[in-house]
């Protein structure tokens, strides 16, 4: 129920993928992208026009790192600006360049980084300062008191308030590079943000000659179920698209998707990776991308991710002292454990590593994330069956039913 590490989408040793890969190890192995190769350029057309505007130009890399990397440079490039602002609780990799707008202690290290990069306070509606039952974009919503209405998000407004401080106290004025920001939150725990918030995000930093970076490394490719990307959710197309994991299905394989015009500003300078566009990464990706639309797994992921949702739901009301709060989109799925259910304490690691171990050793895999490491991760390859969602949920509910007959003895 964790894909490899969100990584395998169309289901392991897919035999579409692997037949592609294999035919074309036996056609050509390895050339680099200075030297045009059918593949190539068959699998970019097929990439960019899943994308929205004038996303068009795709540069190929091996890894969400790389892809965040090479985002970060462009924005700076393209802007001629150098602060660059993520959120508190973000995860865009571990390469030095990008480390820096990874705000999570512990995948930080005690070395310089991050020079010119700023963390905004994390928009997070269930253990953050504001939000609660009426705020995300998600078939089933915290049990925290919330004072909005239906379609409104008083938290949206307080914690774009807070991006704004970031604005008028540590940027130059009207100059910012670039704004990073996750779909949904996968290393910080399937964090996912007020509605509005991630729209009124793009428009401050435009305004102030930024570019808008949507990080896709976890929730591209229908993972969310009602849209391909993430983003179109949130009613907003990006400067710039990074993606990884899922787009191989567990092949090294990562891109950047920008603008024409953004795409110039790399001419500034040589640009060049050894990797990016092999063509047996070429090949797999496009073989995904055909699976992908040949078996609708964006259609599962929404039909299998909402029924397990649901489900996972009837469990946290069924243990609201042990199961804090679940949320999510599709098969994008967080499950928070709590020591006290008011004040939404985190789990301390024993006992949440009872519980993960547990359903690890009656066979299902499940994630782990939150800076706390209390957040179950549910991001299977989204060919998972009802069967298979029932299955884990079932295991799931009898872990903690033990863990908290275990609590109880005590």
């Amino acid at each position: 129920m964790f894909g490899g590490i969100v990584t395998v989408s169309v289901g392991h040793c897919h035999p579409k993928v692997n037949e592609a890969a294999i035919e074309q190890m036996n056609k050509l192995w390895h050339t680099t992208n200075i030297y045009m190769h059918p593949k190539l350029h068959e699998y970019a057309e097929a990439l960019t026009a899943k994308l929205p505007g004038d996303l068009k130009v795709v540069y190929f890399v091996n890894s969400g790192s790389e892809a965040n990397d090479l985002a970060m440079l462009m924005s700076r490039a393209h802007t001629r600006n150098f602060d660059i602002i993520s959120l508190r609780n973000g995860y865009h990799g571990m390469n030095p360049y990008i480390q820096g707008a990874t705000a999570l202690s512990t995948w930080r290290y005690n070395v310089p980084l991050g020079h010119g990069i700023h963390h905004a306070m994390n928009p997070d509606v269930y253990q953050g300062i504001w939000g609660g039952s009426h705020c995300r974009d998600s078939p089933v919503q915290s049990t925290r008191k919330c004072s909005c209405k239906p379609d409104e998000c008083q938290a949206c407004d307080m914690y774009y308030g807070q991006l704004e401080e970031v604005f008028k106290f540590s940027l130059p004025r009207g100059k910012v590079a670039g704004f990073f920001a996750e779909s949904i939150q996968g290393v910080g725990g399937t964090v996912q943000f007020p509605k509005g918030y991630v729209k009124k995000a793009f428009e401050i930093v435009r305004a102030n000659g930024g570019l808008c970076i949507s990080d896709e490394v976890q929730t591209g490719f229908g993972r969310t179920g009602e849209t391909f990307w993430g983003f179109e959710s949130h009613g907003v197309v990006p400067d710039i698209v990074t993606m990884a994991k899922g787009i191989g299905n567990g092949f090294p394989l990562a891109a950047v998707v920008t603008t024409p015009t953004i795409a110039e500003s790399l001419g500034q300078a040589l640009h060049f990776n050894t990797y990016g566009g092999n063509p047996i990464a070429c090949a797999t990706g496009l073989a995904v991308l055909k699976v992908i639309e040949e078996e609708k797994t964006q259609a599962n992921s929404l039909a299998v991710g909402t029924h397990l949702l649901k489900r996972l739901a009837k469990i946290r009301d069924e243990f609201p002292q042990i199961v804090g709060d679940v949320r999510g989109k599709g098969l994008m799925i967080g499950v928070e454990l709590v020591s006290d259910a008011e004040s939404r304490t985190p789990m301390q690691a024993p006992h949440f590593l009872e519980i993960w171990e547990e359903c690890k050793d009656r066979g299902v895999l499940l994630g782990r994330g939150g800076l706390y490491g209390n957040v179950l991760r549910i991001k299977p390859p989204m060919c998972i069956s009802k069967q298979d969602a029932d299955f884990a949920a079932d295991i799931f509910r009898l872990a903690i039913a033990r863990f908290a007959e275990r609590v109880a003895r005590k």
